[in-house]
């Protein structure tokens, strides 16, 4: 994601405030939502559930599924900050995927924020308005970009590429099929570099090297399986399948009991059986 402007730092740390979370949840929001070009969100994060989605004028889901507060609290901050994005004078997301719209809701170009008030910088724009960076120059114009700790990284959906900066060394891993919702380093000396998608939790280690330093880092591996079978084959441990199979169970006891609609059962469903 880019770098926030000191009005967007100003806009993050007061809806910290205001709902009660940290800045990093609601970081992990703003660029889930950059990722989902305003309309949509799927971000990872414990304050807020865990595992969720969100949907503009849609569905709003969370690990805590029996949470309704923290549901509520998830939609307030998601429905500001796709406001906020929306009165951005310049698009966070890349050109290429401007054509992208929901029943013409693509409102980026669109004036006036949901915190009201004229249009707002939330982001520094990019000096010359081209696609330098620290990453390689052939991946073009990064759709997220991050850092923590000593790490900074780059995600390229289009070319299925992420950069990663780990203390000034650079690596390209190809992404497969996975979609990218942001990437943090686990505490501690030697910590690890994660990363969250539809199939939650992964390692950087475990996608195959493009280029950089990793490559003669990473140890020989069997070669990818396609898309699909790569990606299900040996995620989900026996346990990790029991709890995925009660909690389908319990969603459709709240389904025959109307607290939750067909659709939300199915897209909850389809979402916990992607785990496995």
């Amino acid at each position: 994601m880019q770098q926030l402007s000191p009005e967007g730092q100003r806009r993050v740390s007061e809806l910290s405030q205001r709902y009660f979370v940290s800045t990093d949840a609601v970081m992990t929001l703003l660029q889930a939502l950059v990722n989902g070009h305003g309309t949509m969100a799927q971000f990872y994060h414990p304050e807020l559930g865990g595992s969720g989605q969100w949907m503009q004028g849609g569905m709003t889901m969370i690990g805590d599924m029996f949470n309704s507060g923290l549901k509520a609290k998830v939609e307030g901050l998601c429905s500001e900050l796709s406001s906020l994005l929306a009165s951005q004078p310049f698009a966070p997301a890349p050109a290429s995927h401007q054509s992208q719209t929901q029943g013409g809701q693509q409102q980026q170009q669109g004036g006036g924020g949901g915190f009201g008030g004229p249009e707002v910088s939330l982001f520094v724009p990019s000096s010359g308005g081209g696609s330098v960076g620290w990453w390689p120059g052939e991946l073009g114009v990064p759709s997220s970009t991050g850092a923590q700790n000593n790490i900074r990284y780059a995600y390229f959906p289009g070319a299925r590429r992420l950069a990663v900066d780990v203390d000034g060394r650079v690596s390209v891993y190809d992404t497969l099929d996975h979609q990218i919702g942001g990437v943090s380093q686990q505490q501690g000396s030697g910590a690890s570099v994660t990363f969250t998608s539809q199939y939650g939790v992964v390692s950087v280690q475990s996608l195959p090297v493009v280029s950089g330093d990793a490559a003669g880092q990473q140890a020989p591996a069997a070669a990818p399986e396609q898309a699909g079978a790569g990606a299900a084959g040996g995620r989900a441990s026996s346990a990790q399948e029991a709890d995925v199979f009660a909690a389908i169970e319990r969603l459709a006891e709240l389904r025959q009991k109307g607290i939750i609609t067909e659709q939300e059962f199915a897209a909850k469903k389809t979402d916990l059986l992607s785990r496995l």
